[in-house]
């Protein structure tokens, strides 16, 4: 009998590991080092079902610019995720949009640190408006 608990409590844990290596919920996360927004914004895709990866650099416009962001549209942060790339404190929502619709776009961005969006203190005022990254200039993803 005690075998038999075993053996199901292996079976239990090796099917919570697999759901875990879904390669659309695992999160690279990029940030400035001293940034504690960033990791609220990674504690926060934790939360909401993602395995984040968090890499201090300094070299944060570098990566975004090579991912497709443009200048003015980059976030405080720079995430990759299942072949898309996810700047700035983007809701989860949005980004659970974006794996399962798919587009045929680079990613999304939310420019800047807007107060109020997810990792973000203070009130939020307003609607946030997502961009979509493509081979041309962003375009509107969503608002919320």
């Amino acid at each position: 009998m005690k075998r038999l608990a075993l053996i199901l409590a292996y079976l239990v844990m090796t099917s919570i590991n697999a759901q875990a290596a879904d390669p659309s919920k695992t999160a690279t996360l990029y940030k400035d080092p001293q940034c504690g927004c960033c990791q609220v914004y990674a504690d926060y895709l934790e939360q909401n079902g993602f395995a984040v990866i968090v890499k201090p650099t300094h070299n944060l416009a570098a990566i975004s610019r090579e991912a497709g962001i443009p200048d003015d549209f980059q976030g405080c942060h720079t995430t990759f995720t299942d072949n898309y790339v996810v700047s700035g404190h983007v809701p989860v929502a949005t980004v659970n949009k974006l794996l399962t619709d798919r587009p045929a776009i680079k990613g999304i961005t939310l420019p800047g640190m807007p107060q109020g969006s997810p990792g973000m203190t203070g009130q939020k005022n307003g609607s946030h408006t997502i961009y979509a990254i493509g081979n041309a200039r962003p375009t509107i993803f969503a608002v919320e």
